[in-house]
């Protein structure tokens, strides 16, 4: 009984020992398995360039980040790299292999009664010395595929360079419109200072009051929209350069946003600039070439096909005369051999790889034409864009002077009690109308000649501005 009683207490600390034991187990898991998320978090996420908080990001900073970091030229650049490989393996084609073998194996069961051992080993080398000119035109075909797909890196450089710049030239435009709801504001507040004091002096009715006030509102909501959509340009940019959403940047635009240069253009010139400067065209030229090399790879199927070879090998075996080292010396030896194989019958195949090489130079040809017929167009839309970009910049400028003539007039004729408020405030509305609308004609000016640009091929990356 006092066995018992002595074990009892023993038992019970046990027992509430227990649940600290599983929850200091269940904190050693967690710990590791939170430093394995660490580590596999600090691991990832190589390809996202580390900029701190608030980092001040120019044009030229988000183009140079875009093209290290953007998807699509990282894709293009992989591809460039992948066809270089493709260059080198067909290169590597006209080097003759070599190859090392070896074999053992132990009689057993031998009637004889001895169980010999025997092994051999030998080293064999072969080389193609004519294939139908096969490696030949593969390695012109590879190397033509390098140069499309560099030709397309360079596009896809174009590409995103322009991309970066229109979602700068957005964030401009959407910050120029901020600026005039925050100039509105301003002159819609000292309006309603101005007007109180009027009221108080009964020099005007309390119903003007509450309409400017009623005027001041929906300007702030205005100004609280503007605000968002210069806030929304800047997640686009960020978007585009592919940076950490979680983290705030600034953009600085650094751009005079009433210089707006003007260019003339003749399209017929652009047009031959375009076909002598598009990389794409030039890619798409190389991918032709190379269709009509696959056709000659086929055709090369038809030829007898000679290789070259060579071997030397030695062997042992235990019940042979003489020891280890002297039977190998007996029986080393060496071949050199030619082999010759005339395809006679393939089942079709080489009329088979003609056939689809000549569908794909077709398929090749018709998107070459569809592709020139696209620049072309292109190139005349953007032409026509940009003349009515120009024709309508200098509309808005001329409805953005007189509106703001019949503002001065309106305010003069309301200060003497000649007109009401409501002149006052619809000629303030056209005011601010016709200044946002010269904000998106100057915009639109610059991005179409930036398009132009981009059209005709032009477009280079190392050179970028907007504006003046």
């Amino acid at each position: 009984m006092n066995e018992l009683h002595d074990t009892l207490p023993a038992r019970r600390l046990t027992g509430r020992c227990a649940p600290h034991r599983r929850a200091l187990g269940l904190a050693v898991v967690l710990a590791i398995a939170v430093s394995h998320v660490a580590a596999a978090q600090s691991a990832q996420d190589t390809t996202r360039t580390k900029l701190p908080p608030g980092a001040v990001i120019t044009l030229q900073d988000a183009i140079r980040i875009a093209l290290a970091q953007n998807s699509q030229v990282r894709f293009a650049l992989n591809n460039a790299r992948l066809d270089s490989l493709t260059i080198r393996q067909a290169r590597n084609a006209f080097l003759p292999n070599l190859s090392a073998s070896g074999s053992a194996s132990q009689a057993v069961l031998n009637g004889a009664g001895s169980d010999p051992f025997s092994m051999s080993a030998g080293v064999s080398s072969g080389v193609t010395l004519f294939n139908g000119g096969q490696n030949r035109n593969i390695l012109a075909q590879a190397r033509t595929n390098a140069g499309a797909s560099s030709a397309e890196l360079g596009r896809t450089r174009q590409s995103v360079v322009f991309n970066v710049a229109s979602d700068f030239l957005a964030l401009i435009t959407q910050q120029e419109q901020l600026r005039v709801q925050q100039e509105n504001l301003t002159a819609q507040e000292q309006e309603l200072t101005q007007l109180q004091e009027f009221v108080r002096r009964g020099t005007r009715p309390i119903g003007d009051l509450y309409q400017q006030q009623a005027a001041v509102a929906s300007t702030r909501l205005a100004l609280v929209n503007a605000r968002r959509a210069s806030e929304v340009a800047q997640v686009n940019l960020i978007q585009e350069l592919v940076l950490d959403p979680r983290l705030d940047y600034t953009f600085v635009t650094g751009t005079d946003s009433t210089a707006t240069p003007r260019q003339t253009f003749n399209l017929d010139s652009l047009i031959s600039v375009a076909y002598q400067q598009r990389v794409d065209l030039r890619a798409q030229a190389l991918r032709v070439q190379a269709a009509q090399t696959e056709i000659t790879i086929a055709e090369g199927g038809r030829f007898p096909v000679v290789t070259g070879n060579a071997g030397y090998g030695t062997a042992y075996n235990t019940s042979g005369d003489g020891g280890f080292i002297t039977q190998l010396n007996q029986r080393r030896g060496g071949s050199v051999g030619l082999g010759v194989s005339v395809p006679i019958y393939d089942r079709g195949a080489v009329s088979i790889a003609r056939q689809r090489a000549q569908v794909q130079l077709e398929n090749e040809l018709l998107t070459m034409r569809d592709l020139q017929e696209s620049v072309a167009l292109d190139v005349r839309r953007a032409y026509l864009d940009y003349v009515a970009a120009g024709e309508q910049l200098a509309a808005s400028n001329a409805q953005q002077a007189a509106a703001a003539l019949f503002l001065q007039a309106a305010q003069a004729r309301y200060r003497v009690g000649l007109a009401t408020l409501v002149e006052v405030t619809l000629a303030r509305a056209s005011l601010i109308q016709a200044e946002s609308a010269v904000v998106n004609a100057r915009a639109s000016l610059i991005f179409q000649q930036a398009l132009m640009s981009y059209y005709t091929g032009v477009l280079d990356p190392a050179n970028v501005t907007l504006g003046g």
